[in-house]
């Protein structure tokens, strides 16, 4: 797993130790944790730091004090940021899925849908570029590209420093397109109300029980890129199955942003959460 941005210890939080805050709170069942996450069993679970002992320990020990500091100083801000879009009645949803799963796509037909009914704006993270926030521009919401360079998420630090910029007055939805992955922005809060994962048929049924972090921490999967199902060897029903293994209330659209199936579901959906607000 990553092991210089912090995601590391925060996904071990979320849940592979099912620590308090391990699901969000935002749902009330309780995961076994089999151990089919594929980690190391050599090292010993009984100091609870899922810890290669092959290296030395004042280095480990280290770079968990380091790590844990990166997160607690990114969940103050996150709180910080939730606190300031609840003040100006936002509700923000965090969107993470691999890169090509659709999302920009998705947003770019939502905006279409919504924009003129409901206030809306959109927060982008990629690497580098401006592609992203170039295809949205236009769409009827303010739009920002946040260059993450070196990192591989999102963190609260730099969502919040562009907040004031984006969201105007009477903004009820925040989307917040984060950098192309399954594993990083998942450990990360940013100060959204949830995440919501996305995965494009075209990648497997078995993401969601092969990257459970993300999915267990997302109330909403949307299955994208629907229109490719017929060319596909995809078990719809299996990648159902998977989704509730790890995360049992998850509310699952299935769509294609190209041909329009499904997104009159999601854009009442999204329409619901902005009225309440």
């Amino acid at each position: 797993m990553c092991r210089d941005c912090g995601c590391e210890q925060g996904n071990e939080r979320a849940y592979f130790h099912g620590h308090a805050d391990a699901h969000g709170n935002d749902h009330g069942h309780a995961h076994d944790h089999p151990h089919a996450h594929g980690h190391d069993h050599a090292h010993d679970h009984g100091n609870g730091n899922g810890l290669d002992h092959h290296r030395e320990e004042g280095d480990d020990r280290h770079r968990i004090d380091v790590e844990m500091r990166v997160l607690a100083h990114n969940d103050h801000l996150a709180a910080h940021n939730r606190e300031w879009l609840d003040a100006r009645g936002v509700f923000a949803v965090n969107l993470i899925s691999s890169p090509g799963s659709g999302k920009t796509l998705l947003l770019e037909r939502t905006l279409e849908r919504m924009a003129r009914h409901v206030a809306c704006a959109v927060v982008v993270g990629d690497q580098q570029t401006d592609n992203d926030a170039r295809r949205l521009a236009g769409k009827g919401a303010p739009v920002r590209q946040i260059e993450t360079k070196s990192s591989c998420h999102l963190d609260a630090e730099r969502v919040g420093g562009v907040l004031p910029e984006v969201v105007t007055e009477g903004t009820r939805l925040l989307f917040i397109e984060n950098v192309g992955n399954l594993v990083c922005p998942a450990a990360f809060e940013l100060g959204e109300h949830f995440k919501i994962a996305l995965l494009s048929v075209a990648e497997g049924e078995d993401k969601p029980i092969k990257y459970p972090v993300l999915f267990s921490r997302s109330p909403v999967v949307v299955l994208t890129k629907m229109d490719l199902l017929p060319h596909l060897d995809f078990d719809m029903a299996r990648c159902r199955r998977n989704i509730r293994t790890v995360r049992p209330d998850a509310k699952i659209f299935e769509l294609s942003a190209r041909t329009g199936e499904g997104m009159e579901s999601w854009t009442d959906y999204l329409f619901e959460l902005a009225r309440t607000k």
